[in-house]
């Protein structure tokens, strides 16, 4: 077995596999190693597997399987891969340019004076460095990303927004997002990408997975329109 990994059930259908005595980057590792792992498998009944920060959510029909068959599965392949498993694939990185501020960010400054910064310098953090995308989101698996290097973590909003665009660009604590599909938010907006997030004919949905990175690059607003509709599959850097 592998010590560094917790399993209880979850309701009738499901395992929560859990990290523990890990830092943060080895629990991350492990969970998602544990889910490629699982996926390639393909037992039979299984049919979702949601790979957080620090634990692996297993889906299963429980008129298909049931809950010891699944942990057997998932402890012989935990057992397989260890405790720290290479990532299964290289990361891509994605360069996407972000209009920053106005209408297109309006908590920007809102964002800066509570971070004592000026929003030139919240801009500089947020563009200075590939973000790890960590898990997939809502809505519509909206990247999970590490947040800029900030000095202090960034609060959510007081009051929620109805709405907030496709390709809106936010963060919230110490993490950031794209907004892929028009939703409800309460993550402060610092900019939109006129890039196109979701293929919605696409399979996968999404062109990124857990372990890509992004790297945001300021566009002036006059050049909107030079990038609108662009797959985020095309801006691979």
């Amino acid at each position: 077995m592998n010590g560094n990994l917790t399993v209880t059930d979850c309701g009738d259908s499901a395992l929560v596999a859990r990290a523990v005595g890990l830092d943060t980057e080895r629990a991350w590792r492990l969970v998602h190693a544990l889910a490629d792992a699982l996926d390639a498998v393909r037992l039979h009944g299984v049919h979702g597997l949601v790979p957080t920060y620090d634990a692996l959510l297993v889906e299963f029909d429980c008129a298909d399987t049931d809950h010891d068959t699944v942990r057997r599965v998932l402890w012989h392949e935990a057992a397989r891969i260890g405790a720290d498993p290479e990532p299964a694939a290289p990361p891509r990185r994605f360069v996407v340019p972000v209009v920053y501020g106005g209408a297109y960010g309006p908590d920007l400054p809102e964002v800066a004076a509570g971070l004592g910064l000026t929003q030139d310098e919240v801009v500089a953090l947020h563009t200075g460095s590939d973000l790890t995308v960590r898990c997939l989101g809502a809505p519509a698996g909206a990247p999970m990303m590490d947040g800029p290097p900030f000095p202090a973590p960034v609060p959510r909003l007081a009051s929620p927004r109805t709405r907030v665009d496709p390709g809106s660009v936010a963060v919230a604590g110490r993490q950031a997002v794209i907004c892929p599909m028009p939703s409800p938010g309460g993550w402060p907006l610092l900019g939109r990408t006129p890039v196109r997030v979701l293929d919605l004919h696409g399979d996968p949905l999404t062109p990124y997975r857990p372990g890509d990175t992004f790297r945001f690059v300021p566009l002036a607003p006059e050049r909107w329109d030079d990038h609108a509709g662009t797959p985020l599959a095309a801006c691979r850097g």
